[in-house]
């Protein structure tokens, strides 16, 4: 960690117990864009837990995260009543990046997803996104089929309060409802939370009405016309 933070230009470690008389080995406090997180996990000291997943990106089906030590990053004592703050969590999702060009780091698992993603395909959708591409609908969030054939997205909810749902008209099939989802996630993040029904054009020029619901904890969409 030491050296990886010493190479790179996104974060550094601001407070490291371990190299004075504290005995708190296997954490660290870690600095970026002016804000701090803690990193735990690191050996020698126990390793992180991780939370049950749902979804995969890119994860080989035998990978087991219980044979691996896992190590946790999460905003500092000071941010957490600001920790679904949009600059903290994009800080977040940034170090976690770049956190996968430790020797041998296998996957990212983000919580809020309940997704699991292999570690290079993680490291280069967020840092494209970070430098001004698309975001990460698979690994940041997942799309979930609904009982009626629709789909819902899981996760969105940390980035705009609010999460996606598909009418099943909407999704044809599940690649072009996919399509249309991922290009709705990147929109909603771009723009935040939506308060009132409009018109969106989808991934083919379709007419798509989108309103919130359930008390604006919802993002509903389906065909509609211009």
């Amino acid at each position: 960690m030491r050296a990886l933070a010493a190479a790179s230009p996104h974060f550094s470690i601001s407070l490291d117990p371990s190299t004075g008389d504290s005995q708190d080995d296997g954490w660290l406090e870690l600095l970026a864009n002016g804000l701090t997180f803690d990193l735990t996990g690191l050996a020698p000291g126990p390793a992180g837990d991780v939370s049950p997943t749902a979804h995969s990106f890119g994860v080989r089906q035998d990978f087991d995260p219980a044979a691996h030590q896992a190590i946790l990053i999460k905003p500092g004592p000071h941010l957490v009543a600001g920790s679904a703050m949009f600059p903290v969590v994009r800080t977040l999702a940034m170090i976690a990046a770049n956190l996968t060009r430790l020797d041998g780091a296998q996957a990212v698992a983000w919580h809020p997803a309940r997704a699991l993603s292999e570690a290079s395909f993680f490291r280069r959708s967020v840092l494209e996104w970070i430098e001004g591409g698309v975001f990460p609908g698979l690994g940041l969030a997942a799309l979930v089929p609904s009982d009626d054939g629709g789909l819902q997205s899981e996760g969105l909810a940390l980035f705009t309060g609010q999460e996606l749902r598909l009418r099943p008209d909407v999704v044809p099939d599940r690649a072009e409802g996919s399509k249309t989802a991922l290009r709705l996630l990147n929109w909603l993040v771009e723009h935040g939370a939506i308060t009132q029904s409009f018109m969106f054009t989808g991934p083919s020029g379709e007419a798509l009405q989108l309103e919130p619901v359930e008390n604006s904890s919802i993002v509903e969409v389906w065909r509609g016309s211009h």
